[in-house]
């Protein structure tokens, strides 16, 4: 099984051992060893629930700060498009990306301008004939990261697009590259709202490299761009997108933007899975397109971002009308499978397989099912397991022993 890179990680100095992250995982990813909380690696999807919930701040992210710009001769900033909904409406996108420039970057590309070109071209692979419905979307890394290690059955209904920020990226790397930089002399820093982005850029699906250099955080930008900005003259034209690309960081604006009806857009990781579970028993097979995000609201709910999630979901609403949805999109971006689609298979990496041998595997389950009634049911977490089936099966795999469960220990 292939180790992926993860952006999330732990600060053990500020674990205290609650349960907070150990109920709230997607993937069952984290148990509670010695008063400290260890995330499983190979079950992490890096979704952020445990950076979000945990009241002690003792789960991270790894991203780059702004210091990387240093590493390049031409640096370009790639904000995501829920960076639209950050700042007060009385700053105008077009001077926030000024402020850009302000901090250091020689060029600010807008990414939700490729939003609207990546919009069209969904539609063309919606019709073709021959694509499995209903095709889920990309752009969340962490439902694609997801579908890998719990719905595999999902993956050949995955739509093999790459989302806006890499089609950019490529796009500018090789405007760059013909214009005469070498391809070490080009940062192309992301400005990301999540985890899972950052990981989608060091350990990409469906590509081999992501032609994104490096990450950074919305936080460390907003702050820095907010001590500026009433400085900064807006002068330089850099907003290029429509009101459909700008809809994309909140839920329902991917689908919305390609103008079908036929689709079902959900948030939150707990009511994705719900739906994930009804799509793999066939029951959505009519079903256009499903567009789901780990967050509440989509983008603007990254735990990277500095808004309250409601408060920019509605920023995000108002500036889809300023923009105009009705307004012609420029495509200045060849719509063909090298600058828009993924080139590598994606692989299922299934966490729950008990055993390659399906005979070891059947007896496994078996005991699986006797420790599971052995023990009291009333998942606590007090064993470090988040409930007393995981227990069950960690004590099969040989990661924990019966003697963990403390009410079994006390009787």
């Amino acid at each position: 099984m292939k180790n992926y890179w993860h952006s999330v990680i732990l600060e053990k100095d500020y674990c205290n051992g609650c349960t907070h992250c150990l109920d709230r995982c997607p993937t069952q990813a984290i148990r509670i060893i010695e008063g400290k909380a260890q995330i499983i690696a190979e079950r992490c999807i890096d979704c952020g629930e445990c950076l979000r919930v945990c009241p002690y701040h003792a789960k991270g992210a790894l991203v780059s700060s702004l210091d990387v710009l240093k590493n390049y001769k031409y640096k370009v900033a790639l904000p995501a498009i829920s960076l639209y909904g950050q700042f007060p409406e009385e700053y105008e996108m077009n001077r926030v990306y000024n402020a850009l420039l302000e901090l250091g970057f020689d060029e600010v590309y807008d990414t939700a301008h490729v939003a609207d070109i990546l919009s069209v071209y969904e539609n063309r692979v919606l019709d073709k004939e021959n694509v499995n419905r209903p095709l889920i979307s990309t752009y969340c890394p962490v439902i694609t990261r997801l579908i890998q290690v719990k719905y595999p059955a999902l993956i050949d209904n995955i739509i093999k697009l790459e989302a806006p920020m890499e089609i950019a990226a490529r796009h500018v790397r090789k405007r760059l590259i013909a214009e005469g930089f070498k391809d070490e002399e080009v940062g192309i820093i992301y400005i990301s709202p999540c985890p899972a982005k950052v990981t989608s850029i060091k350990d990409p699906i469906g590509i081999e490299k992501s032609a994104i250099s490096e990450a950074v955080s919305t936080e460390e930008i907003y702050y820095k761009v907010m001590k500026i900005i009433d400085k900064v003259e807006g002068t330089k034209q850099i907003q290029r997108a429509t009101g459909k690309g700008i809809g994309w960081a909140r839920v329902g604006g991917q689908s919305y933007a390609m103008g079908i009806d036929d689709y079902i857009a959900v948030d939150g990781i707990e009511e994705v899975i719900k739906v994930l579970e009804s799509m793999e028993l066939g029951k959505l097979s009519s079903l256009a397109f499903f567009e789901g995000y780990a967050c509440i609201n989509g983008c603007v709910g990254g735990p990277l971002n500095v808004e309250n999630t409601f408060i920019c979901k509605n920023r995000i609403r108002k500036l889809t009308k300023h923009y105009g949805m009705e307004k012609p999109i420029v495509i200045d971006i060849e719509m063909i499978p090298e600058n828009m689609e993924w080139n590598t298979p994606i692989l299922p990496t299934p966490i729950f397989k008990l055993d390659s041998d399906f005979k070891k595997a059947l007896e496994k389950m078996a005991k699986i099912e006797e420790f599971t009634q052995m023990l009291p049911g009333i998942n606590c977490g007090a064993c470090g397991a988040p409930n007393c089936r995981v227990l069950a099966e960690d004590i099969v795999n040989g990661y924990a022993k019966i003697e963990d469960c403390l009410l079994l220990n006390k009787k």
